[in-house]
């Protein structure tokens, strides 16, 4: 969790957090500090949520500040706004932590400018699988509510939430808790330079949050700390189940090859995939040579190597967000499995993906005098010590 660059604000939650929430909203486009909000807001149907850019503040009652759940993951929206230029509003982005994490390891790859974007974040409590939302959202509401109050992921979370470490204060531009402090306000925490001078300007006329502020960290850490035990028993099963070649097989043995993991995911930003690529299509003749030296083959073909690949392109930019899960027909967990390497392959290179902490992506760009630190890591973890020379 990062800390404040300032003193935080409270807001009144008498009316409940929504509402406390979008009152702030609307004061601060109102103010004209800001150009635009990107929010979500309930589609027509009412079985989902889409992001919507906004400068009128008369829509800010329809938005949803903590939606029940994720459709879109939001750097994919921040990244269709801002890939190709920057533009000249002021734009504030109020999403989900591992959103704002996604959207700033999109921003090291040059798919995400952050120049004139205010990255704003809340306490996340976790999200419904998408599936259980559209198949009875009024169900899905109610079971949001129960773990939103407690900030606990329950069974009817998406699992990967349970395990979510990362789920408060990241390296946002301001966030705002509420976790063990609801019942008498929400923070608005500045969590950069750029966040305090926008608070400045609001003059906001509210009282300090001094007080409530080591109240909020307790209960943040008190969570983090049920979380990480959560997360230390997946992560054990996780290893044991894809352990070796044979356990590769058996977790995504029943993947059908639809590649919507890949197109969920949100730091998955290659335009041209080699996966869909022309050099990925299987020559038929080879396909029936290979099937009848074997004896037969699965179908679809190379399903361990379109996640093997995945997971060697961008584990170093996962942000567990758990849209891979989600979005999988066949109920693979693979959100699993990509947040247990993502951890081993962070920790190696000893970087946090979703920090704006001024360190590039790892293996993006190479100098002369790293490759001697290359070698010796691909050293070390081969049997023996042995090397490719």
């Amino acid at each position: 969790m990062t800390e404040a660059t300032g003193t935080p604000f409270v807001l009144n939650t008498d009316k409940g957090l929504e509402t406390s929430l979008r009152g702030f909203l609307r004061q601060l486009l109102e103010s004209g500090n800001i150009g635009a909000l990107i929010l979500p807001l309930k589609v027509p149907s009412g079985d989902s949520f889409a992001w919507i850019m906004l400068n009128d503040a008369g829509m800010i009652d329809d938005a949803v500040p903590f939606p029940a759940t994720m459709p879109v993951q939001g750097a994919k929206a921040l990244r269709s706004l801002t890939r190709k230029e920057r533009g000249e509003l002021t734009v504030m982005a109020l999403m989900r932590p591992c959103e704002i994490r996604a959207g700033i390891e999109l921003s090291k790859l040059g798919q995400v400018n952050t120049e004139n974007l205010i990255l704003a974040t809340y306490d996340c409590a976790g999200a419904v699988p998408l599936q259980s939302y559209v198949s009875d959202p009024a169900a899905a509401e109610k079971n949001f509510k129960e773990f939103f109050i407690t900030g606990e992921p329950d069974q009817n979370a998406k699992p990967i939430c349970a395990s979510c470490t990362d789920f408060s204060m990241v390296d946002s531009d301001i966030h705002f808790g509420y976790f063990g402090v609801r019942e008498k306000g929400m923070l608005v925490i500045p969590g950069t330079v750029r966040g305090t001078d926008l608070l400045k300007k609001m003059d906001l006329q509210t009282a300090s949050g001094s007080e409530l502020l080591p109240v909020w960290k307790a209960e943040v850490e008190k969570l983090t700390e049920k979380r990480s035990s959560v997360r230390k028993i997946v992560f054990k099963k996780t290893e044991k189940d894809i352990s070796g070649f044979t356990g590769m097989l058996n977790v995504f043995e029943n993947c059908i090859g639809c590649h919507n993991c890949q197109s969920v995911c949100p730091v998955c930003y290659c335009r041209l995939c080699y996966f869909g690529s022309e050099a990925s299509r299987t020559n038929p003749e080879a396909m029936v040579n290979e099937a009848v030296k074997r004896g037969g083959i699965s179908l679809p073909p190379d399903r361990i190597m379109f996640h093997t690949g995945r997971l060697a392109h961008m584990s170093l930019s996962c942000v567990s967000c758990g849209q891979c899960t989600d979005a999988c027909p066949v109920s693979i967990p693979v959100a699993d499995v990509f947040s247990f390497v993502a951890e081993q392959t962070q920790h190696t290179f000893e970087y946090k993906a979703g920090r704006n902490d001024g360190k590039p992506l790892p293996l993006r760009d190479f100098k002369k005098s790293e490759l001697p630190g290359v070698h010796k890591l691909v050293k070390d973890a081969e049997p023996g010590g042995t090397s490719h020379e």
